[in-house]
Formats: C-alpha cells, sequence, structure tokens
C-alpha cells in the first residue's frame, strides 16, 4: 500500500544512503519521457525537502533539456535486498552548469570526479514509498569505472567540445543549456 509525506524521514533518508543505483525521470510538455539508472557517489541527501544529483557527461542530456522547459522531476529508489521498499520523490529541480557562481559550493558536496557535467537541486514536494514486493532481488558486485576512466583519459578540456557535438540538443531537439558552460571544470583542491 503507497504512502506520502510531506518530506523524506530519517528511515527514507538512511534507505537511499543504502542504495548504489536510483533511477531518474523527467518529461517536457511534449517530446520523449526520460528514464535513466544512475549510480556512484553522485546523490546526496542536503536536507528532507532537499537534494543534490551530480550528473555526469554521457552520451545524451535529456535531463537539463527537459528541465529548461518543465521543471519537475522523480527519482526512485527499490529495494533489491531482504526488505522490501519502493521510495520515490517528487521535486521541482533546477540545473546548476560549472559557469554558475553557485557551482563551487554544490560540487564541494561530492568527490572530485572525471567528467561532471551539472548539477541537478532538487525541491521536494512529495515522497512516495510503496511495497516493493514484486521487485526481485539482486547482489551488487561494485561500481563501473569505465566512465571516469574515459574522461580521465580524456582529460577535462575534453568535455566542452564534447558538451557541443553530443550535449546540446535532446533527442526531441530540445536546448540543454550546456553550451553556457564552456570553460573545463575546477578541481577543488
Amino acid at each position: 500500500m503507497a504512502a506520502f509525506f510531506s518530506e523524506l524521514s530519517d528511515k527514507h533518508q538512511h534507505f537511499i544512503a543504502q542504495q548504489h543505483l536510483f533511477f531518474v525521470a523527467t518529461a517536457a510538455e511534449r517530446g520523449e519521457v526520460n528514464l535513466s539508472p544512475k549510480g556512484m557517489d553522485s546523490l546526496k541527501v542536503l536536507s528532507p525537502n532537499q537534494l543534490l544529483w551530480l550528473n555526469l557527461t554521457g552520451s545524451g542530456n535529456e535531463t537539463a533539456a527537459h528541465l529548461k522547459r518543465l521543471n519537475r522531476m522523480t527519482l526512485m529508489w527499490c529495494s533489491f535486498d531482504e526488505t522490501p521498499l519502493i521510495l520515490r520523490v517528487y521535486a521541482q529541480a533546477r540545473t546548476v552548469h560549472n559557469t554558475d557562481p553557485r557551482w563551487k559550493t554544490l560540487i564541494s558536496h561530492f568527490p572530485v570526479t572525471q567528467g561532471a557535467r551539472q548539477i541537478f537541486e532538487l525541491h521536494i514536494h512529495k515522497v512516495q514509498s510503496s511495497c516493493g514486493f514484486a521487485v526481485p532481488f539482486y547482489e551488487y558486485q561494485g561500481e563501473r569505472i569505465m566512465l571516469t576512466e574515459h574522461w580521465q583519459k580524456k582529460g577535462d578540456d575534453a568535455l566542452p567540445e564534447y558538451w557541443a557535438a553530443k550535449n546540446n540538443q535532446s533527442i526531441d531537439g530540445f536546448d540543454t543549456g550546456i553550451q553556457q558552460a564552456t570553460r573545463p571544470l575546477e578541481e577543488e583542491t
């Protein structure tokens, strides 16, 4: 049976901290719905109503394009171990690029990660939990390191060119806002 909450409880936050995988869903007012799996140390709970998600450079940039048009996002976690649970957060979200004055403050919440592209700042307005009784058991075996290795080899100087070629528009032709982030990322020291 589903239950709704206005914020993340301590129990919800503990559950999120234990998960190695979460899913992100966004959509514009028309076009395709985007649903993507995410992992690594890329999500931080700042408060019961605020999350940060560090988005890494990949083949598409649907989330940023959707948020420029309609700033809503759903995140979902599900348990794959003995205690079944599905947890969703419904939020308004803002894209923060590396040229934004707030970038340095927000990126400090994460370990230095090659290929960092954007940070999404989520303001939660609804939390939903449900049973998860039909979710199968799976065992976590470790993180994939291919994406970070790829960007370590290429270097941060290659990011703006890749963003311009591959991350400038969504599959529906919507602008992603990435063209404003043209300088290489600065590593925190």
